[in-house]
């Protein structure tokens, strides 16, 4: 038993200090997402050991025990922030009748779910103005289109079989709309500038690139969360980016991107809102973001029901207040996060050509 305390110890301990490497590794990056997980689970083992064992004083044993404790510290200060007790990134707006209001609804509905209906109801009870539907097929759109294009007069539309699919539904006004390829040509996503009913403009920015998993490195999808962090901040209008970002709100990555645009997160100071993995409680993940300009202030944002999907949904509703923006300090980049950005972007890129040689060569073959 004592054996496999500390065999367990250190392999949790090895899991809290590898994505520390700033690597692209899949193997290495795929341990961002557990961080709180792996805390409990080393609390846990710290102290049994200690109730079951003691400290008897050794050197070996004391420091093991202190580098335990010291990933457990380690783990923690990246959730800490999504956690009530830390200080609030995204003010909640002060207008008692918010005039300038948005409200987005964001969702993977998982390719292979056939629940088109209880989705369909979950959009029509919420009626947010916008809506962002990740990785639609074709059979997703074929049963959303009759009802959606009624209700919404606007849309951006590119379902695919691939899980990449993605549609966007808006009560509002979408001009510029563009449909991108940014770094991998079978992965789009979306850019348009809305136009809300009192004239005011914003862009809007949707992305679903891939995750971390066996044998497939993130080169591609840090390349192009920073593209659209790097058009964020070279805009002159406020903007919003949204989707599945395959990556957890805690990461270096999204951590990078934010510092990049000057971007806000609404969860920073009020909670978690794992959206993934609907189906097991126990290891869920806050992998659908929603980040905004500081002159947008937050009116409500909740996690709605599960549908069928993996993902639970995030409604979020925002407020343009541009006299108030100064109120809210984002993260800024200093010259070495740019530095490291253009590095990431480039990587990705040759990352995503190689892959599409690749898929060329391989339907070539067929």
């Amino acid at each position: 038993m004592k054996l496999t305390l500390q065999i367990a110890g250190f392999v949790l301990t090895l899991f809290s200090f590898l994505p520390l490497i700033k690597s692209p590794l899949w193997w290495i990056r795929v341990l961002d997402f557990p961080r709180f997980h792996v805390a409990i689970l080393l609390t846990g083992i710290l102290v049994a050991y200690i109730a079951l064992y003691g400290v008897t004083g050794s050197a070996g044993e004391t420091a093991m025990l202190v580098l335990w404790g010291l990933a457990i510290i380690n783990e923690m200060r990246f959730v800490y922030y999504f956690t009530p007790l830390a200080p609030r990134e995204a003010l909640r707006t002060e207008v008692q009748q918010p005039a300038n209001t948005i409200s987005l609804m964001i969702s993977n509905v998982r390719m292979t779910n056939k629940k088109y209906e209880q989705f369909l109801q979950l959009v029509l009870r919420t009626d947010p103005d916008i809506v962002l539907i990740n990785e639609p097929n074709h059979a997703w759109h074929e049963h959303l289109q009759p009802e959606l294009d009624k209700r919404f007069p606007y849309a951006i539309k590119k379902p695919l079989e691939n899980t990449y699919g993605m549609l966007l539904y808006s009560k509002f006004k979408m001009l510029d709309s563009e449909i991108r390829f940014m770094v991998e040509d079978d992965i789009p996503s979306f850019y348009t500038v809305v136009e809300l009913p009192s004239g005011l403009k914003f862009d809007l920015y949707t992305v679903h690139p891939q995750p971390p998993r066996l044998m497939q490195n993130t080169e591609t999808r840090e390349a192009e969360l920073l593209i659209a962090a790097k058009a964020v901040k070279n805009s002159p209008r406020p903007s919003i980016v949204a989707g599945d970002l395959n990556d957890v709100a805690w990461s270096s990555t999204t951590k990078l991107f934010k510092q990049i645009s000057g971007m806000l997160d609404p969860r920073v100071g009020r909670g978690f809102y794992n959206t993934y993995n609907a189906y097991v409680p126990l290891f869920r993940y806050p992998l659908d973001h929603v980040f905004y300009d500081p002159s947008f202030r937050l009116v409500h944002m909740e996690r709605l029901p599960k549908f069928g999907s993996d993902h639970f949904p995030i409604l979020i509703t925002l407020n343009y207040e541009p006299k108030h923006e100064e109120e809210q300090q984002p993260p800024k980049a200093d010259a070495e996060d740019h530095e490291e950005a253009n590095e990431l972007i480039q990587e990705g890129l040759e990352k995503g050509e190689e892959r599409s040689e690749e898929k060329e060569a391989e339907n070539g073959v067929k």
